[in-house]
């Protein structure tokens, strides 16, 4: 009975450590990735502006033609490729190379002039396609060779799903597609330059005067997030900045839209909306989801892998000094808003763009549940030499190179994030908690058992000794139990006579307590009979046999 009931109090307790570990884990584990929204658009992304993570993502890499949002990349190609100050000459192509219906904002004419500011802020707020075409002009020459410098500038900033551009307003081409994660890209990269941020966020801009303007004409932004001020209306939506808008039988409604709040920066970008206001409504929410779900950490506020330490590191078969690199300044990665830094995973990258920094020995970068959420350049310090160079000048590296590089080689290639603990630490330690729980209970329950038996030994030792001490035979006292057993099986048929047992009915009526404690105590008495040498015995014939009565 002891021995039934230690198992079940030993198995309970198995129980509640499974639960409580079980519990552990869920508090350490990295909070999920917030998915809680959507779009009715076909397509729609939300992109932080800081560290580049896809906050949001649905049919992303799905090319479809983008509109006047190509108007975007004209402006960053302009704007990197001439001065503000140029004037623009519209020709006659410029003018009337459009596709049927797309219009004349402004009423552009043959001939006029206006500076390139003045043409940027009529292609973005205005979405002219008549400036779209004089721009390029001014910069390659001909709008094809503009198209090979925007196919350049893709290529660079890292497009790979085969986003393609044939002309510089985004009217309809079968060749002209855009993927939104690219579409990302290109708009991060145009936000990241002031000229292209401010004309995008400006709500209106009074252009000089033209032929059919002489006293001059004012553009207005057509984006509905941005101009909207009515605290009241569904559009409003303070954290929108920037961005711009399209629309072509093609594309159908398009909208990239550029956000701040709290010293962050997002990205949403919607192809294939659904008509307005509803593609609008999908651009704010897009925003809204990423700035109350998120957070950017700072990278070199909390890592301190490479740059901490004695070690050398060895990059590509170069030693450095922790001391001689330093962290990009300014790089986040971005995280759930109940995630830490030490949730994130961590990989040393060797090979690097052309495009990296002047003195960029590496590149960190960071993933959460496989999710890329940011990098950072491990830069070399200026006025640093490599450790290997100066151990080649005479001055020995601290510790041991060939030791310490062989790690170094190790975790070069390896993922790792702050000071988490790995993967899979949490499961071998519950694995590891609960082993040691059922080898700590099953030596419990075998002691205990060995405990009772040795002292079910002595007590019977007792016992018979005292049964020998009042002149019992080891027979006789049988013969008395033999009888006793006989007695209490009697007592327990009289007390239950199979022919008047209750019925189902009547045991829902009879007391269900004081039918187990007569039950119970009878089934003790027979199963518990050797129980009786506890008592004292009497030296007289009369006692002995009393001393034997239940």
């Amino acid at each position: 009975m002891k021995a039934k009931r230690i198992i079940k109090s030993g198995l309970a307790l198995l129980l509640s450590m499974q639960l409580a570990l079980m519990s552990c884990v869920t508090a350490l584990a990295a909070p999920e990735w917030p998915s809680d929204t959507g779009v009715l658009a076909d397509i729609g992304i939300a992109v932080d502006a800081d560290s580049g993570a896809v906050l949001f993502g649905q049919g992303i890499h799905e090319l479809t033609p983008p509109a006047s949002i190509t108007k975007l990349l004209t402006a960053l190609v302009v704007v990197e490729n001439s001065s503000m100050d140029d004037m623009v000459t519209f020709s006659y192509d410029a003018v009337n190379n459009v596709e049927s219906g797309s219009g004349n904002k402004k009423n552009i004419a043959e001939g006029d002039k206006l500076s390139v500011k003045d043409c940027l802020y009529l292609l973005l707020l205005q979405s002219s396609n008549q400036a779209a075409n004089a721009l390029a002009e001014h910069v390659a020459g001909s709008r094809d060779a503009f198209a090979d410098m925007m196919n350049e500038k893709v290529k660079e900033l890292g497009c790979t799903d085969g986003t393609h551009f044939a002309n510089p307003s985004g009217l309809n081409d079968d060749t002209q597609v855009v993927s939104a994660y690219d579409m990302a890209i290109i708009a991060q990269a145009a936000f990241n330059n002031s000229d292209v941020l401010e004309i995008s966020s400006t709500k209106s801009y009074k252009l000089a005067p033209t032929q059919n303007n002489p006293s001059g004409a004012t553009c207005a932004n057509e984006h509905r997030l941005i101009i909207t001020e009515d605290e009241t209306n569904e559009l409003y939506c303070p954290e929108a900045k920037a961005g711009k808008t399209g629309y072509t039988s093609l594309a159908g409604n398009t909208l990239v839209t550029y956000g701040e709040k709290d010293g962050r920066r997002i990205i949403s970008v919607v192809l294939k909306g659904q008509p307005s206001p509803n593609y609008f409504l999908d651009g704010k929410n897009l925003l809204q989801f990423g700035f109350q779900n998120f957070q950017n950490v700072s990278i070199p506020d909390n890592e301190t892998k490479y740059i901490t330490g004695s070690d050398p590191v060895s990059i590509n078969g170069t030693d450095y000094q922790p001391d001689e690199l330093e962290l990009e300044p300014g790089t986040v990665i971005t995280l759930p808003k109940d995630a830490s830094f030490q949730d994130a995973s961590m990989e040393l990258v060797t090979e690097l763009p052309d495009n990296r920094p002047e003195r960029a020995a590496a590149l960190l970068q960071y993933t959460y549940n496989d999710r890329k959420i940011g990098q950072a350049y491990l830069l070399i310090k200026e006025g640093s030499l490599p450790a290997s160079e100066e151990e080649a000048n005479g001055a020995a590296p601290e510790g041991n190179s060939d030791h310490n590089s062989g790690d170094s080689d190790q975790n070069s290639g390896k993922k790792e994030g702050g000071f988490s603990l790995p993967a899979l630490s949490l499961p071998l330690i519950g694995i590891c908690l609960l082993v040691f729980a059922v080898i700590l209970l099953s030596a419990y329950t075998l002691y205990a058992k060995k405990k009772e038996a040795e002292e079910l030994r002595r007590r019977h030792e007792r016992r018979m000794q005292r049964l020998r001490e009042e002149n019992y035979t080891e027979e006789e006292f049988y013969e008395l139990l033999g009888r006793e057993k006989e007695r209490l099986a009697g007592k327990r048929s009289q007390k239950r006579p199979a022919k008047s047992r209750p019925n189902k009915t009547d045991k829902k009526v009879r007391n269900s307590k004081k039918i187990r404690t007569e039950d119970e105590s009878l089934d003790e008495g027979l199963e518990n009979l050797d129980d009786l040498f506890f008592e004292d015995l009497d030296s007289s014939e009369e006692s002995k046999q009393n001393n034997f009565d239940i």
